[in-house]
């Protein structure tokens, strides 16, 4: 069964998601695969950031080359050019990078977000652990655009507990796309998307280079055991400026688990007879 929120690479490896193609309102995302040849680009209306994910990558922008090669999205974190409205700007070289906007004035100019400006999390605990890279995160200047790159270890959980942001229950509106590496290649992780309120309920398979979009509703990722994931996420809506800041909503059932992460696990084996140790 295929859903509309369920996108693969064509056979270039290429993805292309404006707000028209996803039914919503701010958010475009793409990836984009090259062989030593060039990928032009225009901003618009929006303001972009490209993220490279593997190989020997340059960005020429405003008359200036910017390196922003890198030997994989496991093996070290990214180098990231930040791109205002109205800038055209030329992707070059041999490797996958990926890039995504929404609507802005235009207040921010060109920058490099180098991986030394990346502030990184450890987050949650137990099977629930993982680490969020804040690669344009609140803590970086954007007017709209969020990007985090999540890692997500073999038999572990992330975006745990789940939580929303689409407007309901008190949350901001904000969209979101998740862009799936595995390793290995062959791996595998799940991802529902949920939303008791609508009886939307959609559990999702995600392979290498799949993106899955999160428009309502929970969406927490599970990796398969043997499996670590990574993805990358775009986020934009109605937050703008500091409100970048603005945490999304946990899911009433599952927010004590911040403070208890190991869950209440079950103790195994399970005795024979009560009382038995």
């Amino acid at each position: 069964m295929t859903s509309r929120d369920h996108l693969r690479p064509d056979a270039a490896g290429q993805v292309d998601l404006t707000p028209a193609s996803a039914g919503w309102t701010h958010l475009s995302f793409g990836v984009v695969t090259l062989d030593g040849a060039a990928h032009d680009g225009h901003t618009g209306a929006n303001e972009v950031a490209v993220v490279p994910q593997q190989g020997a990558l340059h960005v020429t922008v405003r008359g200036a080359t910017h390196d922003v090669s890198r030997r994989g999205v496991f093996e070290e974190l990214p180098t990231v050019v930040y791109l205002p409205p109205g800038t055209a700007y030329r992707v070059e070289g041999t490797g996958t990078f990926a890039h995504g906007g929404a609507p802005a004035t235009g207040t921010l100019p060109v920058r490099l977000v180098r991986p030394e400006d990346i502030q990184v999390e450890m987050r949650g605990g137990a099977n629930a652990t993982r680490q969020v890279s804040h690669v344009l995160g609140p803590d970086q200047a954007a007017e709209r655009l969020l990007v985090y790159e999540v890692y997500t270890p073999s038999g572990n959980w992330s975006g745990w507990p789940p939580h929303r942001h689409d407007g309901q229950l008190s949350s901001l509106y904000i969209e979101e796309t998740y862009h799936y590496r595995v390793q290995p290649a062959h791996g595998w992780a799940i991802h529902r998307n949920y939303s008791p309120e609508d009886g939307d309920d959609e559990a999702l398979v995600a392979r290498d280079g799949d993106v899955i979009l999160s428009r309502r509703g929970y969406h927490p990722v599970a990796a398969a055991p043997g499996s670590n994931v990574y993805y990358l996420n775009f986020m934009a809506g109605e937050a703008t400026g500091d409100a970048r800041r603005t945490p999304p909503v946990d899911e009433p059932d599952w927010g004590w688990m911040r403070q208890d992460w190991g869950g209440r696990a079950l103790a195994l084996p399970i005795p024979v007879r009560a009382g038995q140790k």
